[in-house]
Formats: structure tokens, C-alpha cells, sequence
């Protein structure tokens, strides 16, 4: 389904807000949406979660213009990782400074450093670190789910 142009200034807001990137989506674009997940120009660019809006893996490999803290998982991690599970604390090598409860954080492999997945944390830095097991994040996106098909 095509966008209005209110429907897209909507977007551009939300993408404003949380990202502080203005007319993020241009004029001339076209722009659909399909479920949860917005085509711009025909590419699967962001999505809905929530009441949010979230870049796609796709559009993160392009641009870093979304600037998402990153937890970096070791190698045995990756094929739960990519097939949708949450993130294990056991699994983590690195936890970048300065994660709050709830934020978005892409989730990188230790040896490539490739993105793997966008997920919610639920702990802080702080707490994560102090933490030996458990799930630490929710996965919300991942490399081969729907949203990347």
C-alpha cells in the first residue's frame, strides 16, 4: 500500500526524533508499506516495532547514518543468532559503553565484525557485565527473517 504524504511526514518524524536525521524520506520517493516493514523505492529500508520506527540489517549495511551501540557475539553464537533466538550472555565477547535498558543495539560477530542482528537490550552496560547467564537481548531483526527476505 502507498504512503500519503502526511503518512510519510509521520515517518520523517519519528525518524527525526529518535535518530536526529531530517527528511530522512524525500518527496519523490516512493514509499509503501507492506505489514511491518517500509519500502522506499522498492527496498525493504525500515520497519515498525512497536510504535517505533527501526532501520532494516539492509539499510545498516549501506548507511551507518543510524547510530546503534553494538554488542559483539563469538563465533557459536551465530547460527542461533541468525535463526532468530535472543541473545545469551554466555555467548557475548563485548559490551560497548554506555547501553541503557531498552535500547536498540546491532548485534556483530567477533570475527568479521558483520551486523547480524538488531535487538532490545534488557539490562544496562553495567548490569550485562556483571552477568554470567541468561538472556541479555531480545532479538528483534535478524539476517534471514522476514523482514530481510
Amino acid at each position: 500500500m502507498r504512503l500519503s504524504n502526511s503518512e510519510i511526514k509521520e515517518i520523517n518524524d519519528k525518524i527525526s526524533k529518535s535518530y536526529n536525521i531530517e527528511n530522512f524520506v524525500s518527496k519523490n520517493d516512493k514509499v509503501e508499506i507492506n505489514e511491518n516493514i517500509i519500502l522506499i523505492n522498492d527496498e525493504k529500508l525500515l520497519f515498525r516495532n512497536e510504535d517505533l520506527i527501526l532501520p532494516t540489517l539492509r539499510l545498516l549495511m549501506k548507511k551507518e547514518v543510524f547510530l546503534f551501540k553494538k554488542i559483539t557475539v563469538d563465533m557459536g553464537a551465530i547460527p542461533f543468532v541468525i535463526k532468530g533466538a535472543d541473545i545469551m550472555r554466555p555467548g557475548i565477547i563485548n559490551i560497548e559503553q554506555g547501553i541503557k535498558k531498552d535500547d536498540f543495539v546491532l548485534i556483530i560477530d567477533v570475527q568479521h565484525k558483520k551486523n547480524l542482528a538488531i535487538g532490545r537490550v534488557l539490562y544496562s552496560t553495567e548490569e550485562m557485565q556483571q552477568l554470567e547467564k541468561g538472556r541479555v537481548v531480545k532479538n528483534i531483526h535478524y539476517v534471514g527473517d522476514a523482514i530481510w527476505k
